[in-house]
């Protein structure tokens, strides 16, 4: 069973790669210890890793060089950068954010972040259109691992722009983002079954029969037809 998110950072932690099958997560005390073990699953600013071995204040976890190609976790260089984590949903746990999986669609790049009396006003670029389709006006989007609404974007879905609250800011890796600055993007679970399912419809032979029908039935409805039967 695939583990689920809600985009609710616990804490923010320290990531270090190990080769590139290996990373060490430290600083994560309020995730560690008791509260963590072997086998669990852990997302790593938004990227679902399983735990291989539980330190005193973080764990080790196994990563593909594919995992780490398609995330910010490229741009390590085998130096520590600062993680957004959170374990995985549990039965009976409250779902505050949505529904997020830990399987990072592709990058964003910071363009702005402009603080106003109430929130912090942040924008992203996209420049993979296989990305972008996901973004809606008022959709869900999981950036970094952390669960946002889409306040604005641009009609492709390339440019968006979230409003984050202070609490948010300060308690996640946002507050350390740069201009031009990578983030992983997840976009809305629910988007990609909807797109599915139209895309699927779409090339059904029955349901184009259906339409071919619907259409047929529609031309014939003239006004000389239904006064013909009686509905006049």
């Amino acid at each position: 069973m695939h583990a689920l998110f809600t985009g609710l950072v616990a804490t923010v932690g320290r990531l270090q790669l190990l080769g590139d099958q290996q990373v060490r997560i430290s600083d994560a005390a309020a995730i560690a210890g008791a509260a963590l073990a072997v086998g669990d699953s852990v997302a790593v600013d938004g990227v679902c890793l399983t735990v291989t071995e539980v330190l005193p204040t973080g764990f080790i976890a196994d990563i593909s060089p594919e995992t780490i190609s398609r995330t910010v976790f490229s741009s390590s260089d085998g130096g520590e950068r600062s993680v957004n984590l959170e374990p995985s949903l549990r039965v009976g746990s409250k779902l505050g954010g949505h529904f997020v999986t830990g399987h990072i669609d592709g990058l964003g790049y910071l363009e702005a972040s402009v603080q106003t009396e109430n929130a912090w006003e942040i924008s992203f670029s996209i420049p993979d259109a296989r990305v972008a389709r996901y973004i809606v006006p008022k959709g869900s989007i999981a950036v970094n691992g952390i669960s946002l609404t889409v306040a604005e974007c641009s009609a492709s879905g390339n440019w968006f722009k979230v409003a984050v609250i202070p609490h948010t800011y300060a308690e996640t890796n946002l507050n350390q983002l740069q201009p031009g600055s990578p983030v992983n993007l997840e976009g809305d679970l629910l988007g990609k079954y909807v797109e599915k399912f139209l895309r699927l419809g779409q090339a059904d032979p029955a349901v184009g029969e259906l339409e071919s029908l619907y259409h047929a039935a529609e031309e014939s409805l003239s006004p000389a037809f239904l006064a013909e039967h009686g509905y006049f």
